[in-house]
């Protein structure tokens, strides 16, 4: 019995990960059709997992996946939308144990897949009229 857990849980860890996973590739061929009526430096950013000034919002997202946090943001200028996006440093856990004594055996595992507790930003887009007017990136201490 205890070899059966040793096995399934690797698999099933993996299954975990990368089912809540969305990469740039998985963004782009969701909206294949779009992703082939932009111009080809926008496709190579993209691609690359980058944006620009003048990207839409629909370009970001699909370089970037979703934001973490929307904010909006209004001055006598007009409005914005602030996009940010952290970095949560994955965790993925998972133990094993056994125990024999008594005339009993016992064996147990566990899986624990988390975002981390201290998110970092690491990003900040600025959309004004539709458009990446700004890009905000932290810079080490």
């Amino acid at each position: 019995m205890r070899t059966a857990y040793v096995k399934l849980a690797p698999k099933l860890a993996l299954a975990a990960m990368l089912a809540a996973c969305s990469t740039t590739a998985s963004r782009i061929s969701e909206r294949q059709g779009v992703f082939d009526g932009y111009p080809a430096e926008v496709r190579e950013k993209i691609r690359a997992g980058q944006v620009a000034i003048g990207f839409s919002p629909e370009q970001a997202r699909m370089a970037l996946g979703e934001p973490s946090r929307i904010y909006s943001r209004q001055t006598e200028q007009g409005e914005a939308e602030i996009w940010s996006y952290q970095d949560r440093g994955p965790a993925l856990n998972f133990g094993l144990g056994s125990y024999s004594g008594g005339g009993g055996t016992s064996v147990g595992a566990g899986i624990g897949i988390g975002t981390g507790a201290d998110a970092l930003e690491k990003l900040r887009l600025v959309f004004e009229a539709g458009k990446l007017t700004s890009i905000e990136t932290t810079r080490p201490r």
